[in-house]
């Protein structure tokens, strides 16, 4: 029975995240559709991680067990073809090693969140980034993002309903750059806890307003309390952009 890892790109605002809900629409559920379609076999669909209500994607991973092995080419083409009107495209499909799983073998997942620093309204990018009007500062923004990096306790970044077994992650990268009233939030690590890139952002945020200093950022990181945490920042501003294995 071959597997095939999938390399996908999503709109996540039309769904309730990734994970398949009973009555709710969801990116694993039009996935594992898509598929049926093809096998007329209901078939689990794995992913590399649990993207949130919301939050898009442009490089998730995931894998499948298909009895009836297709050329990868066609087997992609055809999944496109059976997730329309979805806003959901595979962009490659290639045959793995029975030993790959999309969750357990990846060593390093890369997000970005996408700010807008405008007070206009947005037009183009509704639902795909977060406007902030109030002009942030992204070189404090960044220097503070740094105190963030390595091994910690990201316990008041973490949502209260996060089912990881530990709060320790190592955080590998956290930047903050700004390209003209864009202001983007690059950061890499193994593995994340819920919501953790997102209530980091929203704390960075109030950085760039002035409101927090580095050192409070770093207070809120060692009170290991949600309580501590900034504001969480808005889903829509969020992708997935790679997974390494």
């Amino acid at each position: 029975m071959p597997r095939y890892k999938l390399t996908i790109e999503y709109d996540g605002a039309p769904f309730f995240g990734w994970q398949v809900q009973d009555t709710l629409p969801s990116v694993q559920g039009a996935l594992q559709a898509a598929v049926k379609s093809m096998t007329g076999v209901d078939l689990r669909v794995h992913g590399a991680g649990r993207t949130d209500a919301g939050v898009h994607a442009r490089g998730q991973v995931a894998h499948v067990d298909v009895e009836k092995q297709f050329p990868p080419g066609r087997f992609r083409d055809g999944l496109n073809a059976h997730l329309r009107p979805h806003p959901v495209a595979v962009l490659e499909a290639e045959i793995v090693p029975d030993t790959f799983e999309a969750r357990f073998s990846a060593v390093k997942r890369h997000y970005r969140y996408r700010v807008v620093n405008t007070r206009a309204n947005l037009a183009l990018d509704v639902g795909h980034a977060w406007r902030v009007p109030r002009r942030l500062d992204a070189d404090a923004m960044h220097a503070a993002a740094q105190r963030l990096l390595g091994k910690h306790d990201f316990t008041t970044f973490r949502d209260t309903e996060c089912q990881a077994k530990s709060p320790e992650k190592t955080l590998d990268q956290l930047d903050v750059l700004r390209d003209g009233r864009e202001i983007m939030i690059v950061t890499s690590a193994r593995s994340f806890l819920h919501s953790q890139v997102r209530s980091m952002v929203g704390s960075l945020v109030w950085v760039g307003e002035g409101r927090w200093t580095a050192d409070d950022l770093s207070a809120a990181l060692e009170a290991r309390n949600r309580a501590a945490c900034g504001i969480v920042a808005p889903p829509e501003g969020l992708y997935l952009m790679r997974v390494d294995y």
